[in-house]
Parts: C-alpha cells; structure tokens; sequence
C-alpha cells in the first residue's frame, strides 16, 4: 500500500538515453531513401584503436541530419552524440528486437565547433530527472 502511494506522489518524466563516443571515421555509406518519409544515413567509427581489439560501433543518421555527414572524410577523428533505440518487430518467424544508435551531432574530436548548431539537437529538457510533487512530505527514501 505504501509503495502505490509512494508511486502516486513521483512525477516520472521521459527519459531518453543520451550517449557519446569518440572515434575514427571508418566507412561512410550514401544515404538510403526507404519511402516518401523515411531517409537513413549509416556510418561505421572505430574506437579503441591501441587495443588489440579494437571497436568498430554502427550509427545512422535519419531525416535532416543525414547531411551531417557531409563535411568529415574516412580517417577524420570525430565525437558523435547518439541515442539508443530499440524496436520490436512481428515477423513470420515470431517477434524480434532490433536496436539502433542514432546520431543526432557530430563533432570534429577536440574541435569546439559543431557540425549541427545546438539548437537543432533534441532537446530534453528534463532528461533523466524524477521530480516529487511539491505537495507531497519530504521523506529520506534512498528512490
């Protein structure tokens, strides 16, 4: 019982994870049209590069943001900031998941200058954040 009402005094907003990481520029493929609505742009970055396994991490890019990468060349060391998607698809051979890393800014690594302005990056303005209701008493519940 006390747990709902706990639950009915917390305000959950939504949370988006946001991600970053550095890396080479390894291949850069065209971009796809799939319909009148839909265009995806995939790229390939390697990380870890002094490792004896280095990473190679897959990305797209979708919509207006497939120009992004327009300016970096193979080889350009870059900074991508990405979300996490994920999907579940009803298939003949029952469900799937499929998961996806969608770039929204890159950036030249070390550079201050973006290749997308701020403005144009999703904005979530309360990211992550759990907000108590501001009639509800002030507990020391570690959640």
């Amino acid at each position: 019982m006390y747990k709902i009402d706990l639950l009915r005094r917390i305000k959950i907003t939504h949370i988006m994870a946001s991600f970053e990481v550095n890396g080479t520029l390894k291949v850069k493929k065209d971009t796809q049209v799939v319909s009148d609505k839909f265009s995806k742009r995939e790229f390939v970055i390697t990380t870890d590069l002094t490792s004896q396994y280095p990473q190679y991490i897959s990305l797209q890019l979708t919509q207006d943001k497939c120009a992004l990468l327009d300016s970096f060349q193979v080889g350009d060391e870059m900074k991508v900031s990405f979300n996490l998607r994920g999907r579940e698809w009803n298939g003949p051979e029952g469900v799937k998941f499929f998961n996806s890393l969608e770039a929204w800014r890159l950036e030249r690594a070390g550079a201050t200058q973006q290749a997308t302005p701020q403005a144009s990056s999703p904005s979530y303005a309360n990211e992550a954040s759990v907000m108590q209701s501001e009639n509800a008493p002030n507990d020391d519940l570690p959640f």
